[in-house]
């Protein structure tokens, strides 16, 4: 049964942290990017609009593992515990997903840019940019809830963790974040590829043309397959009308296997 979160996300506000409203496909319902946090009562005016809708925190003082452990063809907790090192993951702000992934908090630090990479690790996330969000408790999908797991403060990231992120950054080929700061003030190609995966993948017949063109448009920029395919998804699940499972990985996997007969890829 859905309710009311508007308490809670002023709860959120008050603590410092900013606050997004979103519907059920996870789709924003305000413009947020780059605009101050909202303010308790701008909340409860929003909510007032949308009051069913589901709370979401912008990750602009902290960045998240995001542990997925469905829809992948790895868990992405097995992910986790190949890096032997479980006490990077303990003591710090740790909520359970609706679909029974993991969302591991932690404080951003100081003296180091942590970028975006989404498919760190298999089936695993790092949600850093200052425009993107994370869902929390009590928001729910359907009947699937979100759920705190401790009330531990956020910790500072352990070196460890640290060390890893810095390796797979340095590692990373060009972005789409980047190209979109670079170019940030004139509308590019790029342009359109981010605001897809916010945005969705339009209207009904339109949704598998665009989505091929996404893909196409993300694997000619060099974005990891795997990462791209992460993408696809989520430009569907930000869909009013979402493709089929199956229907999104058949495409995917024909322009990855489309991208890799040009490049000689056997």
């Amino acid at each position: 049964m859905l309710v009311n979160l508007v308490n809670y996300a002023v709860s959120y506000a008050e603590k410092g942290f900013s606050v997004i409203p979103i519907g059920q496909s996870k789709k924003p319902l305000i413009k947020f990017a780059g605009k101050p946090p909202l303010t308790p009562d701008e909340i409860r005016e929003i909510w007032k609009k949308y009051p069913l809708a589901n709370i979401a925190l912008k990750t602009d003082k902290f960045f998240v593992i995001d542990v997925d452990r469905h829809g992948g063809e790895v868990d992405g907790m097995e992910s986790i515990k190949k890096l032997n090192h479980d006490e990077w993951f303990e003591d710090t702000l740790t909520e359970r997903t609706a679909h029974h992934g993991f969302h591991f908090f932690f404080a951003k630090p100081k003296d180091m840019k942590i970028s975006q990479n989404i498919g760190i690790l298999p089936s695993v996330d790092l949600k850093a940019h200052e425009n993107n969000y994370v869902v929390v408790a009590p928001s729910s999908l359907g009947d699937k809830k979100y759920q705190w797991l401790n009330n531990a403060p956020m910790k500072a990231p352990p070196q460890g963790l640290l060390d890893l992120i810095k390796d797979k950054q340095k590692d990373m080929p060009p972005t789409l974040v980047a190209e979109v700061l670079q170019g940030m003030r004139r509308r590019t190609k790029t342009t359109d590829l981010f605001e897809t995966i916010v945005q969705g993948l339009g209207d009904k017949g339109k949704r598998n043309d665009n989505l091929t063109s996404f893909m196409g448009g993300l694997l000619m920029r060099n974005v990891d397959p795997y990462a791209a395919a992460k993408l696809a998804m989520i430009a569907n699940d930000n869909s009013s009308d979402p493709l089929p499972m199956n229907e999104v990985e058949r495409t995917v996997n024909s322009m990855i296997e489309k991208e890799n007969r040009k490049r000689g890829i056997s």
